[in-house]
Protein backbone atom coordinates (compact mmCIF):
# COMPACT_ATOMS: atom_id res chain seq x y z
CA UNK A 1 0.00 0.00 0.00
CA UNK A 2 1.16 3.59 -0.62
CA UNK A 3 1.32 6.61 1.77
CA UNK A 4 -1.99 8.30 -0.36
CA UNK A 5 -4.22 5.17 -0.40
CA UNK A 6 -3.17 4.59 3.46
CA UNK A 7 -3.99 8.28 3.90
CA UNK A 8 -7.47 8.00 2.18
CA UNK A 9 -7.82 5.24 4.62
CA UNK A 10 -7.00 6.90 7.76
CA UNK A 11 -9.24 10.30 7.00
CA UNK A 12 -12.29 8.05 7.29
CA UNK A 13 -12.17 7.54 10.93
CA UNK A 14 -11.39 4.13 10.62
CA UNK A 15 -9.35 2.33 13.53
CA UNK A 16 -5.77 1.60 11.59
CA UNK A 17 -3.16 0.13 12.30
CA UNK A 18 -0.16 1.85 10.21
CA UNK A 19 2.86 -0.17 10.06
CA UNK A 20 5.26 -1.05 6.90
CA UNK A 21 9.21 -1.56 6.80
CA UNK A 22 11.83 1.19 8.31
CA UNK A 23 11.98 3.98 5.57
CA UNK A 24 8.46 3.36 4.27
CA UNK A 25 7.22 6.93 5.56
CA UNK A 26 5.09 5.82 8.78
CA UNK A 27 6.46 8.99 10.29
CA UNK A 28 5.64 11.25 6.95
CA UNK A 29 1.91 9.53 6.81
CA UNK A 30 0.86 10.46 10.22
CA UNK A 31 2.37 13.33 10.16
CA UNK A 32 0.25 14.11 7.17
CA UNK A 33 -3.07 12.63 8.77
CA UNK A 34 -2.13 14.89 11.84
CA UNK A 35 -1.96 17.74 9.70
CA UNK A 36 -5.42 17.20 8.04
CA UNK A 37 -7.03 16.70 11.37
CA UNK A 38 -5.92 20.07 12.98
CA UNK A 39 -7.22 21.68 9.74
CA UNK A 40 -10.48 20.42 10.27
CA UNK A 41 -10.48 21.71 13.69
CA UNK A 42 -10.05 18.27 15.45
CA UNK A 43 -6.79 17.84 17.82
CA UNK A 44 -5.45 14.63 18.10
CA UNK A 45 -4.24 12.88 20.84
CA UNK A 46 -0.46 11.84 20.20
CA UNK A 47 1.09 9.43 22.50
CA UNK A 48 4.27 6.97 21.82
CA UNK A 49 5.47 3.58 23.41
CA UNK A 50 8.33 5.00 24.64
CA UNK A 51 9.80 8.46 25.71
CA UNK A 52 12.38 8.77 23.02
CA UNK A 53 9.65 8.03 19.86
CA UNK A 54 7.17 10.60 22.09
CA UNK A 55 9.87 13.00 21.50
CA UNK A 56 9.75 12.68 17.71
CA UNK A 57 6.08 12.97 17.41
CA UNK A 58 5.82 15.85 20.19
CA UNK A 59 3.26 14.02 22.18
CA UNK A 60 3.93 12.13 25.61
CA UNK A 61 4.28 8.12 26.50
CA UNK A 62 1.02 6.52 26.41
CA UNK A 63 2.11 5.63 30.27
CA UNK A 64 2.19 9.14 30.85
CA UNK A 65 -1.29 10.22 29.00
CA UNK A 66 -3.45 7.35 30.44
CA UNK A 67 -2.06 8.13 34.06
CA UNK A 68 -0.88 4.68 34.54
CA UNK A 69 2.33 5.66 34.67
CA UNK A 70 5.14 2.88 35.58
CA UNK A 71 2.56 0.24 37.02
CA UNK A 72 2.80 -2.85 35.61
CA UNK A 73 -1.22 -4.28 36.55
CA UNK A 74 -3.93 -2.53 37.59
CA UNK A 75 -6.54 -3.72 40.40
CA UNK A 76 -10.26 -2.50 39.91
CA UNK A 77 -9.23 0.02 42.92
CA UNK A 78 -6.70 1.58 40.76
CA UNK A 79 -8.39 1.50 37.88
CA UNK A 80 -10.85 3.82 40.24
CA UNK A 81 -8.67 6.10 41.50
CA UNK A 82 -6.70 6.90 38.22
CA UNK A 83 -9.83 7.49 36.59
CA UNK A 84 -10.92 9.85 39.29
CA UNK A 85 -8.08 11.93 38.87
CA UNK A 86 -9.27 15.40 37.40
CA UNK A 87 -6.31 16.08 34.75
CA UNK A 88 -6.25 12.40 33.50
CA UNK A 89 -10.56 12.68 33.12
CA UNK A 90 -10.30 15.89 31.74
CA UNK A 91 -7.80 15.12 28.80
CA UNK A 92 -9.68 11.91 28.08
CA UNK A 93 -12.95 13.20 28.13
CA UNK A 94 -11.31 15.86 25.68
CA UNK A 95 -9.69 13.50 23.26
CA UNK A 96 -11.34 12.36 19.95
CA UNK A 97 -8.32 10.36 18.11
CA UNK A 98 -5.67 8.47 19.78
CA UNK A 99 -2.54 7.81 18.07
CA UNK A 100 -0.01 5.88 19.63
CA UNK A 101 3.36 5.72 18.33
CA UNK A 102 5.79 2.27 18.48
CA UNK A 103 3.03 0.11 19.04
CA UNK A 104 5.87 -2.54 18.72
CA UNK A 105 7.70 -1.29 21.60
CA UNK A 106 4.36 -1.78 23.74
CA UNK A 107 3.48 -4.83 26.30
CA UNK A 108 -0.15 -6.60 25.90
CA UNK A 109 -0.61 -5.32 29.50
CA UNK A 110 0.32 -1.85 29.12
CA UNK A 111 -2.34 -1.82 26.09
CA UNK A 112 -5.45 -3.37 27.70
CA UNK A 113 -4.15 -0.82 31.02
CA UNK A 114 -4.70 2.05 29.10
CA UNK A 115 -8.02 1.00 27.83
CA UNK A 116 -9.62 0.57 30.92
CA UNK A 117 -8.74 3.37 31.81
CA UNK A 118 -10.46 5.14 28.84
CA UNK A 119 -13.36 2.78 29.53
CA UNK A 120 -13.68 3.91 32.95
CA UNK A 121 -13.44 7.78 32.12
CA UNK A 122 -15.59 7.77 29.10
CA UNK A 123 -18.63 5.16 30.68
CA UNK A 124 -18.29 3.65 27.15
CA UNK A 125 -17.36 -0.08 26.84
CA UNK A 126 -16.12 0.05 23.70
CA UNK A 127 -12.04 0.05 22.90
CA UNK A 128 -10.28 2.49 24.70
CA UNK A 129 -13.82 4.23 25.76
CA UNK A 130 -14.88 4.51 21.62
CA UNK A 131 -12.11 6.60 20.63
CA UNK A 132 -10.64 6.08 17.38
CA UNK A 133 -7.17 4.66 18.04
CA UNK A 134 -4.44 4.62 15.19
CA UNK A 135 -1.92 2.54 15.93
CA UNK A 136 1.84 2.86 14.54
CA UNK A 137 4.89 1.04 14.38
CA UNK A 138 6.60 -2.07 12.90
CA UNK A 139 6.81 -5.94 14.63
CA UNK A 140 9.90 -6.26 13.17
CA UNK A 141 12.00 -3.66 15.17
CA UNK A 142 12.21 -3.70 19.03
CA UNK A 143 10.01 -5.19 21.36
CA UNK A 144 8.58 -4.44 24.13
CA UNK A 145 10.88 -4.95 27.33
CA UNK A 146 10.06 -8.08 28.98
CA UNK A 147 11.39 -9.74 32.53
CA UNK A 148 10.59 -13.13 31.10
CA UNK A 149 11.66 -15.12 28.31
CA UNK A 150 7.72 -14.79 26.48
CA UNK A 151 7.02 -11.57 25.15
CA UNK A 152 3.24 -10.34 24.62
CA UNK A 153 3.44 -8.11 21.78
CA UNK A 154 0.06 -5.48 21.78
CA UNK A 155 -1.63 -7.36 18.97
CA UNK A 156 -1.93 -11.05 21.24
CA UNK A 157 -4.38 -8.23 23.35
CA UNK A 158 -8.41 -9.01 22.94
CA UNK A 159 -8.69 -5.12 23.10
CA UNK A 160 -6.18 -5.38 19.17
CA UNK A 161 -9.26 -7.80 17.89
CA UNK A 162 -12.02 -5.44 19.39
CA UNK A 163 -10.73 -2.86 17.43
CA UNK A 164 -11.55 -4.12 14.57
CA UNK A 165 -8.40 -2.44 12.77
CA UNK A 166 -8.02 -1.83 9.04
CA UNK A 167 -3.95 -2.56 8.30
CA UNK A 168 -2.60 -0.56 6.33
CA UNK A 169 1.00 -2.14 5.22
CA UNK A 170 3.27 0.84 3.03
CA UNK A 171 5.32 -1.14 0.77
CA UNK A 172 7.26 1.52 -0.74
CA UNK A 173 10.66 2.50 0.19
CA UNK A 174 12.31 6.12 0.44
CA UNK A 175 15.43 5.91 2.90
CA UNK A 176 17.35 3.52 0.67
CA UNK A 177 18.47 3.17 -2.46
CA UNK A 178 21.36 0.44 -2.44
CA UNK A 179 19.88 -2.66 -3.99
CA UNK A 180 22.36 -4.94 -2.44
CA UNK A 181 21.26 -3.61 1.04
CA UNK A 182 17.54 -3.79 0.68
CA UNK A 183 18.07 -7.37 -0.45
CA UNK A 184 19.73 -7.91 2.94
CA UNK A 185 17.67 -6.31 4.69
CA UNK A 186 14.88 -8.66 2.97
CA UNK A 187 16.18 -11.00 4.21
CA UNK A 188 16.71 -10.57 7.81
CA UNK A 189 12.75 -9.11 7.73
CA UNK A 190 11.42 -12.64 6.30
CA UNK A 191 13.76 -14.74 8.20
CA UNK A 192 15.40 -16.33 5.20
CA UNK A 193 19.32 -14.92 5.72
CA UNK A 194 21.47 -16.64 3.69
CA UNK A 195 25.56 -17.28 3.64
CA UNK A 196 25.48 -15.08 0.30
CA UNK A 197 24.06 -12.01 2.45
CA UNK A 198 26.05 -12.76 5.71
CA UNK A 199 28.99 -11.97 3.30
CA UNK A 200 27.49 -8.96 1.82
CA UNK A 201 27.44 -7.91 5.42
CA UNK A 202 31.32 -8.59 6.15
CA UNK A 203 32.41 -7.19 2.90
CA UNK A 204 31.77 -3.74 5.49
CA UNK A 205 33.74 -5.61 8.37
CA UNK A 206 36.28 -2.53 9.31
CA UNK A 207 39.23 -2.72 11.30
CA UNK A 208 39.58 -0.51 14.30
CA UNK A 209 42.16 1.43 12.92
CA UNK A 210 40.46 2.01 9.46
CA UNK A 211 37.17 3.28 10.76
CA UNK A 212 35.60 7.03 9.65
CA UNK A 213 36.42 9.64 12.69
CA UNK A 214 33.02 11.31 11.82
CA UNK A 215 30.07 8.62 11.72
CA UNK A 216 28.77 7.61 14.68
CA UNK A 217 28.81 4.43 16.29
CA UNK A 218 26.14 2.48 17.12
CA UNK A 219 25.58 -0.31 20.09
CA UNK A 220 23.55 -2.44 22.09
CA UNK A 221 25.05 -1.63 25.59
CA UNK A 222 24.79 2.05 27.41
CA UNK A 223 27.90 1.41 28.99
CA UNK A 224 30.11 1.20 25.81
CA UNK A 225 28.33 4.63 24.22
CA UNK A 226 28.75 6.70 27.88
CA UNK A 227 32.89 5.29 27.45
CA UNK A 228 33.26 6.46 24.15
CA UNK A 229 31.82 9.45 23.95
CA UNK A 230 33.80 11.05 27.09
CA UNK A 231 36.95 9.34 25.71
CA UNK A 232 36.77 11.25 22.09
CA UNK A 233 35.85 14.01 23.67
CA UNK A 234 38.63 14.35 25.73
CA UNK A 235 41.07 13.78 22.96
CA UNK A 236 40.23 16.93 21.43
CA UNK A 237 42.45 20.14 21.92
CA UNK A 238 40.81 23.20 23.63
CA UNK A 239 38.09 23.79 26.58
CA UNK A 240 34.96 22.17 26.22
CA UNK A 241 31.67 24.65 25.80
CA UNK A 242 29.02 23.73 28.19
CA UNK A 243 25.00 24.06 27.01
CA UNK A 244 22.54 23.90 29.88
CA UNK A 245 18.88 22.84 28.79
CA UNK A 246 16.35 25.40 29.77
CA UNK A 247 12.97 23.98 30.32
CA UNK A 248 9.09 25.22 31.73
CA UNK A 249 5.81 23.35 32.80
CA UNK A 250 5.42 20.66 35.62
CA UNK A 251 8.28 19.04 36.77
CA UNK A 252 6.57 15.55 35.87
CA UNK A 253 5.95 16.64 32.56
CA UNK A 254 9.33 18.31 32.25
CA UNK A 255 11.32 14.76 33.12
CA UNK A 256 9.62 12.73 30.96
CA UNK A 257 10.94 15.10 27.79
CA UNK A 258 14.16 15.53 29.27
CA UNK A 259 14.21 10.98 29.55
CA UNK A 260 13.02 11.12 25.86
CA UNK A 261 15.07 14.10 24.28
CA UNK A 262 18.13 13.05 22.58
CA UNK A 263 20.06 16.03 23.25
CA UNK A 264 21.79 15.94 26.97
CA UNK A 265 20.89 17.93 29.64
CA UNK A 266 24.70 19.39 29.67
CA UNK A 267 25.69 19.39 26.21
CA UNK A 268 29.63 19.37 26.07
CA UNK A 269 31.29 20.33 22.64
CA UNK A 270 34.52 21.06 21.35
CA UNK A 271 35.61 22.54 18.19
CA UNK A 272 36.25 19.40 15.74
CA UNK A 273 33.95 17.26 17.95
CA UNK A 274 31.79 15.07 15.66
CA UNK A 275 28.15 15.34 16.40
CA UNK A 276 25.01 14.72 14.89
CA UNK A 277 21.46 16.72 14.83
CA UNK A 278 18.77 15.60 17.38
CA UNK A 279 15.69 17.33 15.61
CA UNK A 280 14.65 18.79 12.18
CA UNK A 281 14.84 21.48 10.96
CA UNK A 282 11.35 23.68 9.98
CA UNK A 283 13.63 24.96 6.83
CA UNK A 284 14.78 21.53 6.11
CA UNK A 285 18.97 22.06 6.21
CA UNK A 286 19.12 19.27 8.25
CA UNK A 287 17.10 16.18 9.81
CA UNK A 288 17.23 14.18 13.23
CA UNK A 289 20.28 12.56 12.11
CA UNK A 290 22.33 14.72 10.60
CA UNK A 291 26.16 14.15 10.88
CA UNK A 292 28.33 16.99 10.83
CA UNK A 293 31.73 18.46 13.11
CA UNK A 294 32.08 21.76 15.08
CA UNK A 295 33.84 24.05 13.27
CA UNK A 296 33.92 26.67 15.98
CA UNK A 297 31.64 29.29 17.52
CA UNK A 298 29.93 32.16 16.15
CA UNK A 299 29.68 35.78 17.70
CA UNK A 300 27.23 34.90 21.05
CA UNK A 301 29.26 31.62 21.32
CA UNK A 302 26.55 29.35 19.54
CA UNK A 303 28.33 26.56 17.81
CA UNK A 304 28.89 26.16 13.91
CA UNK A 305 28.18 22.86 12.21
CA UNK A 306 29.43 21.80 8.80
CA UNK A 307 27.94 18.82 7.60
CA UNK A 308 28.76 15.66 5.41
CA UNK A 309 27.26 17.67 2.87
CA UNK A 310 29.37 20.73 3.02
CA UNK A 311 26.97 23.21 4.31
CA UNK A 312 27.67 25.44 7.21
CA UNK A 313 24.88 26.01 10.51
CA UNK A 314 24.87 27.90 12.89
CA UNK A 315 23.53 26.50 15.77
CA UNK A 316 20.68 27.73 17.95
CA UNK A 317 18.67 26.57 20.91
CA UNK A 318 15.11 24.93 19.69
CA UNK A 319 12.10 23.40 22.19
CA UNK A 320 10.77 20.24 22.12
CA UNK A 321 7.12 20.57 23.59
CA UNK A 322 4.10 18.34 25.41
CA UNK A 323 1.20 19.47 23.65
CA UNK A 324 -2.50 18.40 24.61
CA UNK A 325 -5.26 19.38 23.19
CA UNK A 326 -3.13 22.23 20.89
CA UNK A 327 -2.08 23.84 24.26
CA UNK A 328 1.68 23.43 25.39
CA UNK A 329 1.91 21.69 28.73
CA UNK A 330 5.27 21.38 29.35
CA UNK A 331 8.86 22.17 26.91
CA UNK A 332 12.50 22.11 26.87
CA UNK A 333 15.07 24.34 24.93
CA UNK A 334 18.67 22.68 24.02
CA UNK A 335 21.45 23.09 21.31
CA UNK A 336 19.89 20.40 19.28
CA UNK A 337 23.15 18.42 18.64
CA UNK A 338 24.58 15.32 20.59
CA UNK A 339 28.08 13.85 20.60
CA UNK A 340 28.31 11.84 17.23
CA UNK A 341 30.82 9.16 18.87
CA UNK A 342 28.72 6.73 20.05
CA UNK A 343 24.60 6.09 20.85
CA UNK A 344 22.40 3.00 21.68
CA UNK A 345 20.78 1.13 19.17
CA UNK A 346 17.35 1.95 20.99
CA UNK A 347 17.81 5.37 21.13
CA UNK A 348 18.39 5.36 17.10
CA UNK A 349 15.04 3.85 16.46
CA UNK A 350 13.20 6.27 14.07
CA UNK A 351 16.53 7.91 12.74
CA UNK A 352 17.64 8.15 9.59
CA UNK A 353 21.45 8.19 8.96
CA UNK A 354 24.33 8.74 6.55
CA UNK A 355 27.01 6.29 7.53
CA UNK A 356 27.05 4.04 11.32
CA UNK A 357 29.65 2.23 12.83
CA UNK A 358 28.51 -1.15 14.40
CA UNK A 359 29.14 -3.40 16.81
CA UNK A 360 26.98 -5.93 16.83
CA UNK A 361 28.76 -8.92 18.09
CA UNK A 362 27.06 -8.13 21.59
CA UNK A 363 23.39 -8.17 20.17
CA UNK A 364 21.13 -9.91 22.73
CA UNK A 365 17.77 -8.60 21.94
CA UNK A 366 15.82 -9.82 18.11
CA UNK A 367 15.58 -7.06 15.68
CA UNK A 368 18.26 -4.99 17.55
CA UNK A 369 20.46 -5.63 14.43
CA UNK A 370 18.07 -5.24 11.54
CA UNK A 371 17.07 -1.84 13.55
CA UNK A 372 20.76 -0.83 13.67
CA UNK A 373 21.47 -1.59 9.87
CA UNK A 374 17.97 -0.12 8.81
CA UNK A 375 18.98 3.01 9.89
CA UNK A 376 21.49 3.74 7.06
CA UNK A 377 20.68 4.70 3.62
CA UNK A 378 23.45 2.59 1.77
CA UNK A 379 25.20 -0.39 2.63
CA UNK A 380 28.63 1.50 2.04
CA UNK A 381 27.51 3.43 4.79
CA UNK A 382 27.58 0.80 7.31
CA UNK A 383 30.94 -0.13 9.08
CA UNK A 384 30.59 -3.17 10.91
CA UNK A 385 33.00 -4.29 13.87
CA UNK A 386 31.27 -7.23 15.13
CA UNK A 387 28.31 -9.07 14.37
CA UNK A 388 26.82 -11.85 15.73
CA UNK A 389 24.01 -14.41 14.99
CA UNK A 390 21.32 -12.74 16.81
CA UNK A 391 22.23 -9.52 15.20
CA UNK A 392 20.68 -11.22 11.71
CA UNK A 393 17.14 -12.49 13.43
CA UNK A 394 14.01 -11.19 13.87
CA UNK A 395 11.60 -12.31 16.16
CA UNK A 396 9.97 -16.06 15.15
CA UNK A 397 6.77 -14.85 16.09
CA UNK A 398 6.49 -12.19 13.75
CA UNK A 399 7.58 -13.75 10.72
CA UNK A 400 4.01 -15.49 10.86
CA UNK A 401 2.25 -12.38 11.95
CA UNK A 402 3.73 -10.63 9.68
CA UNK A 403 1.81 -12.51 6.50
CA UNK A 404 -1.38 -11.83 8.17
CA UNK A 405 -0.56 -7.63 8.61
CA UNK A 406 0.15 -8.01 4.43
CA UNK A 407 -3.15 -10.04 3.71
CA UNK A 408 -4.62 -7.47 5.51
CA UNK A 409 -3.73 -4.99 3.91
CA UNK A 410 -4.17 -6.09 0.45
CA UNK A 411 -7.75 -6.40 1.53
CA UNK A 412 -8.03 -3.24 2.44
CA UNK A 413 -6.36 -1.65 -0.51
CA UNK A 414 -8.14 -3.34 -2.52
CA UNK A 415 -11.64 -2.71 -0.99
CA UNK A 416 -11.34 1.47 -0.79
CA UNK A 417 -9.96 0.83 -4.59
CA UNK A 418 -13.10 -0.71 -5.83
CA UNK A 419 -15.21 2.29 -3.75
CA UNK A 420 -16.52 5.24 -5.59
CA UNK A 421 -14.66 8.60 -4.87
CA UNK A 422 -17.93 10.22 -3.36
CA UNK A 423 -18.43 7.23 -0.83
CA UNK A 424 -14.80 7.79 0.54
CA UNK A 425 -15.69 11.67 0.79
CA UNK A 426 -18.76 11.22 2.11
CA UNK A 427 -16.76 8.86 4.69
CA UNK A 428 -14.54 11.31 5.47
CA UNK A 429 -16.90 13.75 5.80
CA UNK A 430 -19.19 11.93 8.38
CA UNK A 431 -15.91 11.18 10.27
CA UNK A 432 -14.91 15.57 10.48
CA UNK A 433 -18.81 16.10 11.45
CA UNK A 434 -18.38 13.49 14.44
CA UNK A 435 -15.43 14.84 15.91
CA UNK A 436 -16.96 17.92 16.08
CA UNK A 437 -14.56 19.57 13.44
CA UNK A 438 -15.34 21.61 10.06
CA UNK A 439 -15.24 20.12 6.33
CA UNK A 440 -12.61 22.76 4.51
CA UNK A 441 -13.20 22.20 0.29
CA UNK A 442 -9.36 23.96 0.34
CA UNK A 443 -7.97 21.37 2.47
CA UNK A 444 -9.92 18.56 1.81
CA UNK A 445 -9.74 19.05 -2.46
CA UNK A 446 -6.21 18.07 -1.77
CA UNK A 447 -6.70 14.11 -2.70
CA UNK A 448 -3.47 11.69 -2.70
CA UNK A 449 -1.63 11.00 -5.29
CA UNK A 450 -2.69 7.47 -5.83
CA UNK A 451 -6.99 7.35 -6.65
CA UNK A 452 -7.31 5.89 -9.86
CA UNK A 453 -6.32 7.57 -13.01
CA UNK A 454 -9.50 8.43 -14.71
CA UNK A 455 -8.01 7.32 -18.46
CA UNK A 456 -6.23 4.00 -17.80
CA UNK A 457 -8.92 2.72 -14.86
CA UNK A 458 -5.39 2.15 -12.81
CA UNK A 459 -4.16 3.43 -9.08
CA UNK A 460 -2.21 6.37 -9.88
CA UNK A 461 0.95 4.69 -8.51
CA UNK A 462 1.18 2.44 -10.90
CA UNK A 463 -0.52 4.23 -13.75
CA UNK A 464 2.78 6.77 -13.01
CA UNK A 465 5.37 3.90 -12.59
CA UNK A 466 3.99 2.61 -15.94
CA UNK A 467 4.30 5.67 -17.66
CA UNK A 468 7.90 6.86 -16.70
CA UNK A 469 8.99 2.96 -17.10
CA UNK A 470 7.70 3.23 -20.48
CA UNK A 471 9.39 6.75 -21.28
CA UNK A 472 12.62 5.71 -19.50
CA UNK A 473 15.73 4.38 -21.72
CA UNK A 474 16.69 1.73 -18.46
CA UNK A 475 15.95 0.88 -14.97
CA UNK A 476 18.39 3.99 -13.41
CA UNK A 477 16.79 6.31 -15.45
CA UNK A 478 13.66 5.03 -14.30
CA UNK A 479 14.16 4.90 -10.50
CA UNK A 480 15.59 8.44 -11.05
CA UNK A 481 12.36 10.23 -12.66
CA UNK A 482 10.02 8.20 -10.54
CA UNK A 483 11.55 9.28 -7.33
CA UNK A 484 11.30 5.88 -6.05
CA UNK A 485 13.96 2.56 -5.39
CA UNK A 486 14.13 -0.18 -8.33
CA UNK A 487 13.07 -2.62 -6.13
CA UNK A 488 9.61 -0.91 -5.90
CA UNK A 489 9.80 -0.02 -9.66
CA UNK A 490 9.79 -3.86 -10.70
CA UNK A 491 7.24 -4.27 -7.97
CA UNK A 492 4.63 -2.22 -9.41
CA UNK A 493 5.29 -3.69 -12.48
CA UNK A 494 4.75 -7.25 -11.50
CA UNK A 495 1.25 -5.72 -9.43
CA UNK A 496 0.57 -4.38 -13.19
CA UNK A 497 1.23 -8.26 -14.43
CA UNK A 498 -0.76 -9.48 -12.16
CA UNK A 499 -3.91 -7.41 -13.33
CA UNK A 500 -3.19 -8.16 -17.00
CA UNK A 501 -2.21 -4.26 -17.15
CA UNK A 502 1.34 -4.99 -18.38
CA UNK A 503 2.90 -6.29 -22.14
CA UNK A 504 6.19 -7.00 -22.89
CA UNK A 505 6.49 -4.14 -24.88
CA UNK A 506 6.38 -1.96 -21.90
CA UNK A 507 9.60 -2.57 -19.83
CA UNK A 508 11.67 -5.20 -22.00
CA UNK A 509 13.90 -2.51 -23.22
CA UNK A 510 15.22 -2.07 -19.41
CA UNK A 511 16.77 -5.36 -19.78
CA UNK A 512 19.84 -5.49 -22.25
CA UNK A 513 19.13 -8.11 -24.91
CA UNK A 514 22.20 -10.22 -24.60
CA UNK A 515 21.78 -11.29 -21.20
CA UNK A 516 18.03 -12.08 -21.48
CA UNK A 517 19.14 -15.89 -22.54
CA UNK A 518 21.35 -16.49 -19.73
CA UNK A 519 18.84 -15.21 -16.96
CA UNK A 520 16.02 -17.11 -18.34
CA UNK A 521 18.07 -20.38 -18.71
CA UNK A 522 19.03 -19.94 -14.73
CA UNK A 523 15.75 -19.05 -14.02
CA UNK A 524 14.65 -22.20 -16.05
CA UNK A 525 16.55 -24.63 -13.54
CA UNK A 526 15.30 -22.96 -10.75
CA UNK A 527 13.02 -25.49 -8.76
CA UNK A 528 11.44 -22.88 -6.40
CA UNK A 529 10.26 -19.49 -5.75
CA UNK A 530 13.47 -18.01 -4.01
CA UNK A 531 15.40 -15.65 -6.24
CA UNK A 532 18.64 -16.40 -4.46
CA UNK A 533 20.05 -19.49 -6.19
CA UNK A 534 19.20 -17.77 -9.84
CA UNK A 535 21.24 -14.93 -8.33
CA UNK A 536 23.71 -17.79 -7.23
CA UNK A 537 23.87 -19.22 -10.36
CA UNK A 538 24.81 -16.16 -12.28
CA UNK A 539 27.74 -15.75 -9.48
CA UNK A 540 25.97 -12.02 -8.73
CA UNK A 541 26.77 -10.91 -12.23
CA UNK A 542 22.55 -9.14 -12.27
CA UNK A 543 20.90 -7.67 -9.90
CA UNK A 544 17.75 -9.07 -7.79
CA UNK A 545 15.52 -6.95 -9.83
CA UNK A 546 17.22 -7.63 -13.45
CA UNK A 547 16.02 -11.45 -12.76
CA UNK A 548 12.93 -10.24 -11.65
CA UNK A 549 12.73 -8.40 -14.96
CA UNK A 550 13.44 -11.02 -17.34
CA UNK A 551 11.03 -12.98 -15.13
CA UNK A 552 8.49 -10.88 -16.02
CA UNK A 553 9.45 -10.97 -19.51
CA UNK A 554 8.85 -14.97 -20.08
CA UNK A 555 5.40 -15.02 -18.12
Amino acid sequence: MTQGEALTILKTGANVYLTGEPGSGKTHTINEFVEWLRECGIEPSITAATGIAATHVGGQTLHSWSGIGIAESLSRADVDRIAGKEHVAKRILKAKVLIIEEISMLSATTFEMADAICREVRRVDQPFGGLTVILVGDFFQLPPISRGKNVAFAYTSKVWRDLNLLTCYLTEQYRQDDTAFLSVLSAIRSGEVEEMHHEELMRRHVEITELPVDAPKLFSHNADVDRINAAELAKLKGTAKKFRMSSKGKDSLVEGLIRGCLSPEVLELKEGAAVMFTKNSPQGRFVNGTLGVVTGWDASGMPIVKTKDGLRITCESMEWQLEEQGKVKASISQIPLRLAYAMTVHKSQGMSMDAAIMDLSKAFEYGQGYVALSRVRRLSGVYLTGLNQRALEVHPEILEKDRDFRAASDAARDAFAEMPETEKIEMQKKFVKAMGGAWSTTTNNKQPTDNKNTKTGLPGRLAETLQTVRDAKSLKEAVKARGLVASTIVHHLEELAEIGKLVRADFAHLVPLDIVDEVHEALATNTGDKLSPVFHALHGRHSFETIRLVRLMKQ
